[in-house]
């Protein structure tokens, strides 16, 4: 006997699909539009006692004074979240957002935090709009400005690009724009050892490979890891390989976890002849070749790469976010080393 199959008892995936979306995305708007209100309430909340400042601004000190008091009124009704530093930090952000409608609904009261501490207009500008542009949590926003992105960005480019690129006002054009120097892997989690295998470190940035295209820059993404180059009967591993669709190009990275040698260079710069020999597209820009190592020498890389080169970039890496002078002597040895370069070339010339 044939058995009849009752149909409405059977519910499609995609529709299933279509309903979870709708719900996780009535959600996330929800959270968006609660984080948002708290921003809104606090930049209420500054321009009312700023304005209330203003009236006794001939006393002086008046400001402390009426913030501690509006705490001690308000704190034990409302809680922590009302006290003399979450008030000083209403009044000074509304004074650096004075105009409402500039708020970002995109931002969370956490993030507006973070950015008011930035006393350089252009420096707060970059990060407001790259924690937009990249939908960053306020951890990431955190993590950005405490591992000096902005600064890091700045040692090889000029701050009006960056500021054009996070405006997207223009589209990077060259590795340079897109890569730090140097780059900050303390998302990896490595304990602190004497000494890691390369291994060990691309094993830990294939687990945090989301983390690891963020610090890498915009516009990545991952296409293999040990990949194989066979040339007759010689076999080759590249360590990761990834698209950049902003460069338009492939993008190879080697891990060396000491010093790199010209051995290393011309490694790395077979794989990229490989490559834009055997694998990128007529219409797409040349393979891009990035060695990331723990120590390099300048002297001996500008040596051994071509002086025309722009595809072979050697940067170094830290496993733990250094203190900020330390990254702030990094960026700075940086740009020393980029003057030294151009003043070179110009005494060739």
């Amino acid at each position: 006997m044939e058995q009849k199959i009752d149909n409405t008892s059977v519910v499609r995936q995609e529709f299933v699909t279509d309903i979870r979306r709708i719900i996780n995305d009535a959600r996330a708007n929800a959270v968006r539009s609660v984080d948002f209100c708290r921003v809104q309430m606090y930049w209420h909340l500054g321009k009312r006692i700023l304005e209330e400042e203003q009236q006794g601004k001939a006393r002086a000190d008046y400001g402390t004074y009426l913030i501690r008091n509006l705490a001690k009124a308000i704190e034990p009704e409302y809680g922590s979240g009302f006290g003399v530093r979450q008030l000083e930090q209403a009044r000074q952000f509304y004074r650096i957002y004075p105009i409402a409608n500039t708020l970002r609904s995109q931002l969370n009261w956490s993030q507006y935090r973070r950015l008011i501490q930035i006393e350089d207009p252009d420096k707060r500008e970059y990060y407001e709009l790259e924690s937009v542009n990249n939908a960053w949590t306020a951890r990431e926003t955190g993590r950005q400005i405490d591992s000096l992105l902005y600064e890091r960005l700045l040692a090889s480019n000029d701050k009006d690009a960056v500021l054009a690129v996070a405006r997207k006002e223009r589209i990077p054009e060259t590795p340079q724009e897109i890569i730090k120097q140097p780059a900050v892997l303390e998302f990896l989690g490595l304990k602190r050892e004497a000494a890691y295998y390369e291994k060990d470190i691309e094993q830990a940035i294939i687990t945090h490979i989301a983390e690891f295209m963020l610090e890498m820059g915009k516009g990545f993404s991952f296409v293999a890891r040990q990949k194989r180059i066979l040339l007759e009967d010689d076999e080759f591993f590249v360590d990761l390989v990834f698209y950049n669709r902003l460069l338009r190009s492939f993008v190879l990275i080697e891990l060396k976890t000491g010093e790199l040698t010209h051995q290393d260079l011309g490694q790395l710069q077979m794989y990229v002849n490989y490559y834009d020999r055997y694998e990128k597209l007529p219409d797409e820009n040349h393979t891009i070749g990035i060695l990331l190592c723990t120590r390099k020498n300048d002297t001996l890389v500008r040596t051994t790469l071509p002086e025309d080169n722009k595809t072979i970039l050697a940067s170094e890496y830290k496993l733990y976010l250094p203190t900020e002078q330390q990254l702030i002597d990094e960026v700075n040895e940086v740009k020393e080393q980029l003057r030294r370069k151009e003043d070179e070339s110009t005494e060739e010339k």
